[in-house]
């Protein structure tokens, strides 16, 4: 007896009915009305406690319309903030103090329906796999973003700087060079504000590494005066600078892709105003959405603008490397670099056969085969704790 050929009503008062007359057991009555147990169920406890039998509307009794205030909220933050995603917004409204904002997905569909997003925008959104150091100052990373013209004709090479584990942006300066003397003087002012980190993460190009064969740089060498170890990312491996791209990224889409730059003065202002965005408002995903901010905090290891001598342990020996950069070591010269100008570094015999290891205070920088009369290894390492899995040569005894 199936319910549409009878009015629906009419076939629900008349199963109740049976059932409750005990005319037959209920499980029958469903399989004769074809209906399931839950729903016969369901009817009859509807007529016990005197309720309508008829569909009850199924929407929802309580709906949430975004007002058009809110949308417009919405909207105008979107376009103050282009490259700013949906699940951000929010979360920045929210931390700004309005209330009764929409979920997320909602706020998304305001930023489709006003044309404020693109497919495309939207496929590009994929989730990473993130790794970072457990503490701030373990690891700053560095890097040069790619130099743009501004609107006088001359360049503009952004220094930006940040911290691994926190992503907070400790430095986003326009430089008209990327050179050591230009640089020097702001990382000065970067280490006397926020301390000095552990380690020093940047590339292979100027003035971080050495794309020639000239031993070490003058920013390394200054570095491990300081105690900083710097570290390379490989060469044509971009991602291990993972966090340091990210910001780039960010910065072009966030402030460049959308904002006129004059000349270096007006740089440094809009620099610094997209700097206090990002580590203050902005939230960050890799952080569930907290700031950069609410994750840092200064390092305790101070800079100092004299450099303390280094006693080395028993059983080195000094040597003063020439102002061409060679030091001498049984009668042969060797090249190590012209950064180490007029510096003495340590020497002593290796456990290796035929060998000798140099030290320059905490670092130990190379190791030269005195009979095949060559450097067999040229590059620092801390003498303990070193961060990295050292391979090969590099892991055995000095």
């Amino acid at each position: 007896m199936p319910w549409k050929d009878r009015g629906i009503d009419q076939m629900r008062e008349e199963f109740v009915k049976r059932v409750l007359s005990e005319e037959a057991s209920i499980s029958a009555l469903c399989r004769e009305y074809g209906i399931s147990r839950p729903t016969g169920y369901k009817w009859l406890e509807r007529y016990k406690n005197g309720l309508d039998l008829t569909d009850q509307s199924r929407r929802p009794q309580k709906t949430h319309g975004v007002s058009p205030d809110t949308e417009q909220l919405i909207v105008d933050y979107r376009k103050a903030h282009p490259a700013i995603g949906a699940l951000k917004i929010h979360r920045i409204l929210e931390n700004k103090g309005h209330k009764d904002l929409p979920c997320v997905k909602t706020v998304n569909n305001i930023l489709k329906r006003n044309g404020l997003i693109t497919r495309e925008a939207s496929l590009a959104a994929t989730p990473m796999k993130r790794f970072e150091k457990a503490q701030p100052n373990e690891m700053w990373q560095a890097d040069f973003k790619g130099h743009f013209a501004m609107a006088n004709g001359q360049r503009c090479h952004p220094l930006n700087i940040l911290d691994d584990h926190s992503r907070f942006n400790l430095c986003c300066e326009p430089m008209h060079t990327e050179t050591f003397e230009e640089i020097k003087p702001i990382m000065v002012r970067v280490f006397k504000e926020y301390g000095i980190p552990q380690v020093f993460l940047c590339d292979n190009g100027n003035p971080w590494g050495t794309a020639q064969s000239t031993g070490f740089t003058q920013f390394e060498v200054w570095l491990m005066e300081l105690g900083i170890l710097t570290i390379h990312g490989r060469a044509l491996h971009p991602q291990t600078q993972g966090k340091e791209e990210s910001f780039n990224r960010s910065m072009t889409k966030e402030l460049l892709n959308h904002t006129t730059i004059l000349d270096i003065e007006d740089a440094c202002k809009k620099f610094s105003e997209y700097r206090s965005f990002y580590n203050q408002e902005r939230p960050h995903q890799a952080l569930k959405l907290d700031t950069p901010a609410q994750h840092y905090k200064r390092s305790t290891r101070e800079y100092k603008d004299v450099v303390s001598s280094w006693e080395y342990p028993e059983g080195y020996e000094l040597r003063k490397v020439k102002s061409t950069g060679y030091l001498t070591l049984k009668g042969q010269g060797y090249f190590l670099s012209e950064a180490f100008a007029d510096k003495e570094i340590a020497v002593r015999k290796s456990h290796i056969q035929g060998c000798y290891s140099l030290f320059f205070r905490q670092f130990r920088i190379g190791r030269i085969d005195v009979e095949k009369r060559v450097f067999s290894f040229k590059r620092a390492y801390l003498t303990d704790g070193d961060p990295r899995q050292w391979g090969g040569e590099a892991r055995r005894e000095y």
